[in-house]
């Protein structure tokens, strides 16, 4: 043995620190925040840009004091966490809640309506009376409410354990949210319309589509081309027909004008002044090339009694003649033809305007989900909205409009794919988490307690990831008390059943729905996640990327270099490189242009052929476009 083996240093494993996110991160984004408050055109821009910088603000002064944890599934000290924090981009919480601020329009009308103080602590001690329970009831029986974040389901939860019998429950749940009360909202947003049925999804909330809605601009083009209709083609003929009065039986001033006519042609001239300071758009009339502008150039020397020059005077004329001869005599029937039919364009309402009263249709319905029906705001205007929007009675919603609004539609996924709501594949992988949540709450056998563990997974799809590190993970929806409070309830406590119910219909509409294309990677991975969750055990491949060392080997072995032996021996045979050889799960998904269409074939049993043969050692014909992917159909 060593005999100083005591005396040396024992090497003692020393606990990896713990990583912490930087706070460099929300000092640029606060920078882009001030920069675009301070200098961009828009005022609705520069106000988002206000409070997107408010909130950068109270994330870095969270990360200086202490009180943020950024990385942590708490990052917010004193709140546990099922608490929904405020999130920003990139995952950084700002140290609030987000159902904490102010006391909510209705929430200020029911302490009202209650008889209690406008406080949150108050009106969560009154929903926790018989009264206020009662209440609570009629809204699960009616679902007549709308859950925005996952706690407004919380009192609601409540309500159902009493009525069930579950009070020991209910009062364990009423204990693990009563030192949040004076702070977060639990109170529910009552609806004037229904929660949507639990088998329900949909693409966009209500309030994605307002936003969009009210993000819409005039059309430049448009409103130009409007302007010039409804402006200066009237005043041109007017200036055309002051102009045709001095032609007599002969060409323009064969007649000499007397002063009414220099009268009203000053009136003119005033008139076009006032025009161009209030329609800025079209310039056409300030071109002196322009016939407009030959006219009005005329009639200004003429007004100052200054005689034209031959030039000026042979221009004239000329333009004169070609308007007339272009559309006719001002009032003739073809002039006035024309000028109706333009003056009926320029009638027709904007779409931003139609846009604006869709968006003001929205907002009377529930913002955070979907709409159960979209006739109404896709309606034609009505003679009410004609006279606030001076929009005419009748008009229809331009399809750019009905299509945002349409995508608000929550019904069964079949009839969104039907209805052309969900267009492809990759659309229908968007809706996977909708169509876990819905499945998830069929399980629950009691019908209003379904519609309210719906409505909650829907709020609870909305909420923001954190940055985590340290391999901590997301809050799932199985860890909120209220949740946990009604687990037993359920016929498929683990979900199998739920999981599987989904993979079946999410699979049996992708292949009815959308057969001749390749499922994309997304819907791919949600698949394999409810394959795991049902506990199948069957293995799932995703296409091969376009950036694997395969994809790179294929582009340097593209027939426009010498070195490329042929079809087979690049990518048909299997005495290819492993970087260069996709896995046969997937080859025939993906394969380079310029290559053989057959299965691979081992290279000693590839009957030899010449490389510049347009079929490979199969006899299969080679693709064309060397360098690019192609998708086979096999």
């Amino acid at each position: 043995m060593d005999d100083d083996a005591e005396q040396q240093h024992q090497s003692i494993p020393t606990p990896a620190a713990a990583v912490t996110a930087a706070p460099s991160y929300a000092r640029t984004e606060w920078a882009k925040a001030f920069r675009t408050a301070l200098t961009h055109d828009d005022a609705a821009t520069r106000d988002r840009a206000v409070e997107r910088g408010r909130r950068w603000r109270a994330v870095l002064a969270g990360m200086a004091e202490g009180r943020l944890r950024i990385g942590s599934r708490t990052p917010v000290e004193g709140l546990p966490a099922w608490v929904t924090p405020e999130v920003v981009r990139g995952g950084f919480a700002t140290g609030a809640a987000s159902a904490a601020g102010p006391l909510q329009p209705y929430e200020t009308e029911a302490a009202r309506r209650f008889g209690v103080p406008a406080e949150r602590a108050a009106l969560f001690a009154h929903c926790l009376t018989e009264p206020g329970l009662a209440w609570l009831s009629d809204l699960l029986d009616s679902g007549h409410y709308e859950v925005t974040l996952p706690e407004e389901a919380a009192l609601l939860t409540v309500a159902w354990l009493v009525r069930t019998g579950e009070v020991a429950g209910a009062v364990d749940l009423a204990e693990t949210l009563e030192p949040h009360a004076g702070t977060v909202r639990f109170l529910p947003r009552p609806s004037r319309i229904p929660a949507a049925a639990p088998g329900h999804v949909h693409r966009r909330t209500v309030a994605d589509a307002r936003r969009t809605l009210e993000r819409r601009r005039p059309n430049e083009a448009v409103e130009t081309q409007r302007e010039a209709l409804a402006v200066w083609n009237p005043f041109a003929d007017d200036v055309l027909r002051h102009w045709l009065e001095t032609t007599g039986t002969g060409r323009v001033l064969d007649v000499a004008p007397d002063e009414d006519w220099y009268a009203r042609g000053a009136a003119l001239l005033t008139r076009r002044r006032t025009l161009a300071a209030e329609h800025i758009r079209c310039r056409k009339h300030r071109d002196p090339k322009e016939n407009l502008g030959i006219l009005i150039a005329a009639l200004e020397e003429s007004v100052a009694r200054r005689p034209l020059d031959p030039r000026r005077l042979g221009l004239l004329r000329t333009a004169v003649e070609a308007m007339v001869r272009r559309r006719g005599l001002p009032g003739s029937p073809r002039h006035a033809d024309l000028r109706r039919r333009q003056s009926a364009q320029a009638a027709l309402p904007s779409h931003h305007a139609l846009a604006g009263l869709a968006a003001r249709r929205l907002a009377a319905l529930p913002q955070e989900s979907g709409a159960v029906d979209v006739g109404p705001p896709t309606a034609e205007v009505s003679a009410g909205e004609s006279r606030e929007t001076a929009l005419p009675v009748g008009a229809v919603l331009p399809a750019s409009v009905r299509r945002v609004v349409e995508g608000t539609l929550s019904a069964p996924l079949a009839t969104l794919v039907e209805r052309g709501v969900v267009p492809s594949a990759e659309v229908l992988a968007e809706l996977v988490p909708q169509l876990v949540a819905a499945t998830t709450a069929r399980s629950y056998p009691d019908g209003p307690l379904r519609t309210l563990m719906a409505a909650h997974h829907r709020a609870f799809g909305n909420r923001r990831s954190l940055l985590l590190l340290n391999l901590e993970r997301q809050v799932r929806a199985e860890e909120l008390p209220w949740v946990r409070a009604v687990t037993a309830f359920r016929s498929d406590p683990d979900g199998d059943r739920a999981a599987l119910d989904a993979l079946r219909e999410l699979g049996e509409i992708a292949v009815r729905s959308f057969p001749g294309t390749i499922l994309p990677n997304p819907l791919v991975r949600e698949l394999a996640v409810l394959v795991r969750q049902a506990d199948l055990g069957a293995p799932w491949w995703r296409s091969w990327p376009r950036t694997s060392s395969w994809a790179r080997s294929a582009r340097s072995s593209s027939p426009r270099r010498a070195s490329r032996p042929s079809c087979c021996a690049a990518r048909c045979t299997s005495g290819t490189t492993a970087s260069t050889t996709p896995p046969s799960a997937t080859w025939r998904s993906w394969r380079p242009a310029g290559t053989c269409s057959a299965r691979p074939t081992p290279a000693a049993q590839a009957p030899a052929r010449h490389p510049g043969s347009p079929h490979c050692a199969h006899g299969a014909p080679k693709t064309r476009a060397p360098g690019r992917w192609r998708a086979t159909a096999r």
